[in-house]
């Protein structure tokens, strides 16, 4: 089967191809087939089904490439397994906007359909819980939309708080003093605000206290208005600390938490407090409940292997399961 599509601009083009023509062999490496262009043309060749999946792949590859955004291998990857589903994305889907800019001046905008979905949560309701696995944007997104906020105005304060729970690890063992302690959990939100704001301009705005990044222990008994709020690793919050800390909402602020599931370090006896919220939460007005998936991963394309080897482990064993013990032996 043959197929040809009419490129509108030929300038899009090399865009479209990429560097030694890298783009078009990686489609053509996935799906087996030919690509092949001349002039303003496009002609793919190769069986009925997989023809089919390339044209749709490129078609919306054209419409990234129109909106003036580089193509990366993620983005083929990705729209690859949407075609291949049968999923033919719209250009108002694939139409991402910046969500911020960093200090460096490069755009951060979502590359997914759910992180896309997720960032528009964000603007449009209160509280916002967003939930996948590692590598899909959730805690980069929140804080690129709290920043926004921030640079507009529209809050006055940035709070971003983690449970100071990992596994195999207690406060107390490690070196200084509390902050000192403290300082490795919150890691991953100061690296964020680093690079949205740069590092003058965040120790600035902390030391005003306009930003404030601080264990989860830190929230209780306070009322915070007027403040872009974030848990992080929510996972790991008990039922108890996620009520208290939902209560913290004050007048004109926002709460955006972010989790994964599979990754949960609490004791085995303690209620996970972000599996309950997304029961007890969802449905309620002005609540959004976003779920992320493998597909939304932005990170190296091994991870969304290695979540998927963990997804397929994980439906075929019960993690509850008692392990097996040997006669006169340890657990297997």
């Amino acid at each position: 089967m043959t197929r040809d599509l009419t490129i509108r601009d030929t300038e899009q083009l090399s865009l479209l191809f990429g560097a030694y023509d890298e783009n078009i062999k990686l489609i053509e490496n996935h799906l087996g087939v030919s690509i092949m262009t001349r002039g303003d043309n496009i002609r793919v060749t190769g069986s009925d089904g997989q023809v089919a999946i390339a044209s749709a792949t490129l078609e919306s590859l054209l419409t990234i490439v129109a909106q003036g955004r580089h193509v990366e291998e993620q983005n083929i990857l990705y729209l690859l397994g949407l075609a291949e589903d049968g999923h033919m994305p719209s250009p108002s889907e694939l139409d991402a906007g910046a969500v911020c800019v960093t200090s460096k001046g490069k755009p951060v905008r979502p590359k997914t359909i759910g992180q896309r979905k997720y960032v528009e949560a964000i603007k449009s309701h209160t509280v916002t819980l967003g939930v996948g696995p590692a590598g899909t944007g959730k805690t980069y997104l929140a804080v690129a939309a709290a920043v926004q906020s921030f640079r507009e105005r529209a809050v006055s304060r940035i709070i971003l708080t983690r449970p100071a729970i990992e596994a195999g690890e207690k406060l107390g063992f490690l070196p200084g003093d509390l902050q000192s302690k403290v300082d490795p959990y919150l890691r991953p939100l100061y690296d964020a605000l680093h690079d949205m704001l740069g590092g003058e301009a965040f120790n600035r705005h902390v030391e005003r206290g306009s930003i404030e990044v601080a264990p989860l222990a830190y929230m209780r008994g306070r009322t915070l208005d007027d403040s872009y709020i974030i848990l992080d690793e929510a996972q790991n919050t008990s039922r108890e600390q996620m009520k208290m800390f939902l209560t913290r909402l004050g007048f004109g602020s926002k709460i955006i938490i972010t989790g994964d599931i599979t990754q949960i370090d609490l004791p085995r006896d303690k209620v996970c407090g972000l599996r309950d919220a997304m029961r007890v939460l969802r449905g309620i007005e002005d609540v959004a409940v976003c779920e992320l998936t493998a597909r939304d991963v932005v990170r190296h394309v091994l991870v969304q292997r290695i979540i998927k080897a963990y997804e397929e482990r994980e439906k075929t064993t019960s993690p509850d399961r008692p392990r097996r013990r040997p006669k006169g032996g340890l657990p297997l």
